[in-house]
């Protein structure tokens, strides 16, 4: 990795051979040090205080990154997207669609057309927010001839038939009823652009919380409070995001007082510094899914029976403990455990090994040998990998480990391989559905294309009443459990930690809703 460069500021880049000062016992004080920019400071920690450069690190997607908010896969991408964007709705921490340029919404009787008007907003360049930009940033989405993240979400709309009722005001005309709409507007990636906008990396301008300053891909991009911004102005003068793909270089780079902010620690990490060590431990409970991503396919698991195999296969409570060291909980081969829609009824899955062999043999598929492609791209990813190595072992299936990029591992899984490790932070059931299990979904990772199944997520979106609506939504998943290619073993803690001078880093928000990452929010003590 090349080294890191800031303004004023200069050391290696964030490796694992990094800051040696800091895993040799730097203390509390060079922990707070380095909190740049200017602004008042506070003498107690109590009252938010304005002012500061905040860094934060993150394992990013090397040097192809962008700031196009429309291509934001990675949790850095995220992160990075909301500060200098906002969509029209967002995500609370119970999953329900929060207005944020959408001052409100409203449908009529047969949910077939919606009306969402706009609140007051400017982007940096001090134009007004309108109706056009956002016809413009949703036609851009749906472009046939790009692949960007939310063209699944957005799919109900008919962007033909859709209008701008006034400067602050759209019709959005759908192509059915859709009860869910709003969850539409909070899709993730369906960010709002200023109309006709093509480069993002260069001089990007958004409504966001924090203006552009610089971006330099795969290394750190430096952003500005913007002081305009309709929900008002951030309490930092700046925020730095700083890519660090290894969690020993995060960790060390926050103990060394590099950064005050490091995304995605390890449990093992949050033990030693949880009771009263030099760092703040955040745990964002059921966050992340954990699961192996069987691609239905090709061969092997193009084959059911090898499917349901593998999920018997599993012992999820040895993952959990082993991959996550016990900070999360088990899972049963379905996204979104505790979300609403998701199918709790159905029987928790448990190891049978017996059962597993004798649907291997009916398969042909003895003494079955298949890559289990991994990387140390996410915590837990290498430990899950080789625990279920040894549980294949036991049921005649030899698992051969295959480490991955962390730079390159998540665009080359979507489409290569045959079993992955995979992980997706929260959203609601029917985003999950629409952006990985649909035939046209851009992220669908296990290649479960099934029309029926498409034609099934249709009718849930248009059953009016949610007890029906669930009904569908049930009969859907009750499917992925018996024949589909996520074998979900566990959700995991969020783990996040940060420099005691860092406040306002809000514990109860999942990772991907509105107030994780949430920067304009934060200050620093």
């Amino acid at each position: 990795m090349n080294d890191v460069r800031f303004p004023g500021l200069r050391f290696p880049g964030l490796h694992r051979r990094g800051f040696l000062a800091a895993t040799t016992g730097a203390t509390a004080a060079l922990a707070l040090a380095g909190c740049g920019g200017s602004g008042e400071r506070a003498a107690s920690d109590g009252t938010p205080k304005r002012g500061g450069r905040l860094r934060a690190a993150f394992a990013g997607g090397g040097a192809g990154e962008t700031l196009d908010p429309h291509q934001a896969s990675l949790f850095a991408d995220v992160a990075r997207a909301k500060a200098l964007f906002d969509k029209l709705a967002d995500y609370g921490a119970d999953l329900s669609a929060r207005p944020r340029l959408a001052e409100r919404w409203e449908s009529n009787k047969s949910l077939d057309r919606w009306q969402v008007t706009l609140r007051q907003a400017v982007f940096h360049d001090g134009r007004p927010v309108t109706a056009e930009d956002v016809l413009y940033s949703y036609r851009r989405i749906a472009d046939p001839k790009q692949a960007f993240r939310a063209k699944a979400s957005l799919e109900p709309i008919d962007l033909d038939a859709s209008r701008a009722t006034g400067q602050r005001s759209i019709e959005f005309v759908l192509k059915r009823p859709t009860a869910e709409f709003p969850n539409v507007l909070a899709a993730f990636g369906a960010y709002i652009v200023p109309a006709n906008a093509t480069e993002f990396d260069d001089r990007p301008i958004g409504s966001g919380p924090f203006r552009f300053v610089s971006f330099a891909p795969g290394r750190s991009a430096l952003f500005r409070r913007f002081d305009d911004h309709w929900d008002g102005a951030p309490l930092l003068d700046e925020v730095e995001f700083v890519v660090a793909n290894e969690e020993s270089a995060r960790v060390n780079a926050l103990l060394g007082g590099q950064v005050e902010y490091a995304h995605e620690l390890n449990p093992t990490t949050a033990r030693a510094h949880e009771d009263g060590g030099q760092i703040e431990i955040v745990r964002l409970r059921n966050s992340a899914m954990q699961a192996f991503c069987m691609k239905t396919d090709r061969a092997p698991f193009d084959d059911q029976r090898v499917r349901q195999a593998f999920f018997l296969i599993a012992d999820r409570q040895e993952l959990v403990d082993g991959a996550l060291s016990g900070a999360g909980e088990v899972g049963n081969d379905l996204f979104g455990k505790g979300y609403e829609y998701y199918a709790a009824d159905l029987p928790q899955r448990t190891q049978d090994l017996d059962r597993a062999r004798a649907l291997l043999k009916q398969a042909g598929a003895e003494n079955l040998k298949v890559t289990l492609d991994t990387s140390a791209v996410a915590a837990g990813f290498t430990e899950a990998a080789g625990i279920f190595r040894d549980q294949a072992a036991k049921a005649g299936v030899t698992i051969d480990v295959k480490m991955g990029s962390k730079d390159s591992y998540w665009s080359d899984i979507l489409d290569s391989g045959t079993l992955c490790c995979y992980r997706s932070g929260a959203m609601p059931v029917e985003a999950h559905i629409s952006q990985r299990l649909l035939t046209d979904s851009t992220t669908n990772a296990t290649k479960w294309h099934h029309k029926d199944f498409d034609a099934l997520y249709q009718q849930a979106q248009s059953t009016r009443g949610k007890t029906e609506r669930a009904a569908v939504y049930e009969r859907m998943q009750r499917r992925l459990y018996t024949e589909g290619g996520f074998l979900v073993w566990g959700f995991a803690d969020w783990i996040i930690g940060t420099s005691r001078s860092v406040k306002g880093v809000e514990a109860k928000a999942p990772a991907n809703t509105l107030d994780w990452a949430r920067f304009d929010r934060v200050w620093l003590a």
